[in-house]
């Protein structure tokens, strides 16, 4: 798959597929807002892993920047840039506010990065890929989606639902589709929630390094969703048995994501 385009790039989940990814020698095209930690990623990148890292500064909750990601992800074989042959839609965040409570902006923004964002990055990645004959797409969604929790988890369900409906449309072509879902994961994520690490107990935790080994894993089997650590595989089927008040009473009880 050559060259890899990651969104979110600079911090945890984002971050931790970098690595890997370079440690397997793909090459990275890194995406994110803040272009200091940007080009110092990607300095890393190159000095200790030896891969050419390309930088994109973008905030995929604008539109204009977000057709620049695009852009990249239409160059095809023969062109100066080497086409992208992963895309891993990663960017995200937690809303860390009630529906009722959060500003209107605030909640259009989230749904720019976690749903238009992938789709439309997902568009182009897939329409360039399938002209090629190879390429893969792995969309981040999360273990909320199957929980009804807050916005984040609507969201999160519909990049699930819009992944395997990507898979279906890609088959024949050579371009896979897969989607991950984490559970909560040691990362920085959490802090906009409130959640301190201390209010769970340490096995519910998963780690970065095994939530994106898992997912690369499952990438190159071609599978569509994988959903890291045994304890949220046993989770999200009990969540599905569940009566959904049940549910509901239960994720009440954690933070708004």
């Amino acid at each position: 798959m050559g060259t890899a385009l990651v969104t979110g790039a600079t911090s945890g989940i984002g971050e931790e597929f970098c690595w890997q990814l370079a440690a397997a020698g793909h090459d990275l095209v890194l995406v994110a807002r803040n272009e200091e930690r940007l080009e110092t990623l990607a300095n890393d990148l190159r000095m200790i892993a030896g891969v050419k890292a390309e930088v994109i500064s973008a905030d995929l909750s604008n539109r204009e920047d977000c057709e620049r990601v695009c852009a990249r992800l239409d160059v095809g074989l023969g062109e100066e840039l080497p086409p992208v042959g992963l895309l891993v839609n990663n960017a995200g965040y937690a809303l860390g506010e009630s529906f009722l409570t959060n500003a209107f902006d605030a909640e259009e923004a989230g749904l720019d990065v976690m749903v238009r964002a992938v789709m439309m990055l997902s568009h182009h990645a897939a329409r360039s890929m399938s002209a090629r004959g190879r390429g893969a797409i792995l969309n981040v969604s999360s273990v909320a989606a199957v929980t009804g929790m807050g916005v984040y988890g609507a969201h999160k369900a519909w990049v699930r639902a819009f992944t395997e409906a990507l898979s279906q449309d890609l088959r024949g072509t050579g371009v896979t589709a897969t989607c991950v879902s984490p559970g909560p994961t040691l990362t920085n994520f959490h802090e906009r929630t409130g959640m301190n690490y201390e209010d769970m107990p340490t096995w519910a935790w998963t780690s970065a390094e095994q939530v994106v080994t898992e997912a690369l894993d499952a990438v190159r089997r071609g599978q569509k969703h994988v959903t890291p650590g045994a304890q949220y595989k046993v989770a999200q089927l009990a969540v599905r048995l569940a009566p959904r008040g049940l549910v509901h009473k239960v994720t009440g009880l954690f933070p708004h994501m």
